[in-house]
C-alpha cells in the first residue's frame, strides 16, 4: 500500500506523519516534491538553500521515489500547493489518496506566526480542491484526530483496510530520521510532543489582514469538507 496524504501547511500533517512513521510496517517520505516546488517557483521560504542542497529538485525523479515501496506500505506526506503545473501526478493514480484539512482560522494563525504576510496560494486550499476533483479519495479533519485520536485512526484504518496498531497514537519527542532538512524551522512543537494534542476549543482571533486571508480559503475548505469520512 502507497499513501498518498495531501494537507496544506499547519494541518497536524507532520504529527500524523509520525503517527504512521511509528508502524513497524510503513516508510514514510516527508514533502518530496518540496524542493521542486522551490526550484520551479522561485519562492522564497525559510531554508530555501538547504532544502534546494539536500533534496531532490527534479520533478520526474521525485515522482519515480514516490512510485516506491516501503516496509511493506509507504506512508508520503504531501502538500497540494508543491504540485506545479507540468509536474507529474500519475503516480498517485494507485496511491490510497488521503486529503487531511483543519480549519482556515486555526491554518492561517499558526502559519501567520511561522512565516511573514502569507497568501492563499501558500495555504493550499485552492490546489487540494483541486487536486481532489482530480483524483479523489478520502477526506479527514485535524479536529476529529484531536477530538479522539484512537477513534479517528480506527476508523481511517478501517477506511482504507489497514488494521488499525496502536503504536500509531504515541512516538518519542525529538525528530525523526524521516524528517525533511526543514524541520528545524517548522517542526518545533511536534518534536516536543510525544502524541497528538488534545481539542483544540475556541477559534483564534486574528487580524484583520488575516482575517480577510482566513475568509478567502473557507470555501474551499467548506467544499472539500463535505465529503469527511
Amino acid at each position: 500500500m502507497r499513501i498518498a496524504m495531501w494537507s496544506g501547511p499547519r494541518n497536524l500533517s507532520t504529527a500524523l506523519m509520525y503517527s504512521f512513521g511509528t508502524r513497524s510496517d510503513f516508510a514514510v517520505l516527508d514533502e518530496p516534491f518540496y524542493a521542486a516546488y522551490l526550484k520551479e517557483s522561485g519562492a522564497e521560504h525559510p531554508m530555501r538553500d538547504e532544502i534546494l542542497a539536500r533534496h531532490e529538485a527534479e520533478p520526474n525523479k521525485v515522482a519515480a521515489i514516490c512510485r516506491g515501496r516501503g516496509t511493506p506500505h509507504l506512508y508520503m506526506k504531501h502538500m497540494p500547493h508543491h504540485m506545479l503545473e507540468g509536474f507529474p501526478i500519475d503516480w498517485a493514480e494507485d496511491c490510497v489518496n488521503i486529503h487531511l484539512i483543519r480549519h482556515p482560522v486555526r491554518v492561517v494563525a499558526s502559519y501567520a506566526a511561522k512565516r511573514e504576510a502569507p497568501v492563499l496560494a501558500d495555504l493550499g486550499y485552492v490546489q487540494q480542491a483541486r487536486l481532489f476533483d482530480l483524483i479523489g479519495g478520502l477526506v479527514i479533519d485535524s479536529a476529529n484526530i484531536r477530538d479522539d485520536p484512537m477513534g479517528a485512526l480506527t476508523r481511517l484504518c478501517d477506511a482504507i483496510d489497514l488494521p488499525f496498531d496502536p503504536a500509531m497514537l504515541s512516538w518519542a519527542a525529538g525528530p525523526r530520521a524521516e524528517d525533511g532538512v526543514w524541520a528545524d524551522h517548522w517542526y518545533g512543537s511536534v518534536h516536543r510532543s510525544t502524541g497528538f494534542a488534545g481539542p483544540e476549543g475556541e477559534l483564534p482571533l486574528l487580524e484583520p489582514d488575516m482575517k480577510a486571508l482566513a475568509a478567502q480559503a473557507m470555501p474551499y475548505y467548506e467544499q472539500l469538507a463535505r465529503h469527511r469520512t
